[in-house]
């Protein structure tokens, strides 16, 4: 059974996913075989755009990078961003890639008042 952070990632539904990862859910949940929230990430971006026709994107992705999920953790040897090769998800790929390069800091939530 996925965590409700999980079916965000699924339906690709960002405010819901931001909501969760305010609430404190951990950004690399993993699902217990390996498949975090990064990886799944790929994986429906790859499967939205090759089942409805529309362009690939990288919404989900480019928010958990922003968020602090991590590129290169691997599961069975293979990184998330090797995989994102593997899928052909070229977009996500360069956008991984960008955040690696430039060492970004993962991003912080504001302190509660």
């Amino acid at each position: 059974m996925w965590s409700a952070a999980h079916q965000a990632v699924e339906l690709e539904d960002l405010p819901r996913l931001r909501d969760i990862l305010d609430a404190g859910h951990d950004v690399e949940d993993d699902s217990g075989d390996g498949w975090t929230l990064l990886r799944h990430a790929i994986d429906a971006e790859v499967d939205n755009h090759i089942q409805s026709g529309k362009p690939l994107h990288v919404d989900v992705t480019a928010f958990l990078l922003a968020r602090g999920a991590d590129p290169l953790r691997r599961h069975q040897g293979l990184s998330v961003l090797a995989e994102a090769q593997e899928r052909g998800h070229w977009l996500a790929v360069d956008v991984m890639r960008g955040f690696i390069s430039r060492n970004r800091q993962p991003w912080t939530p504001p302190k509660q008042k």
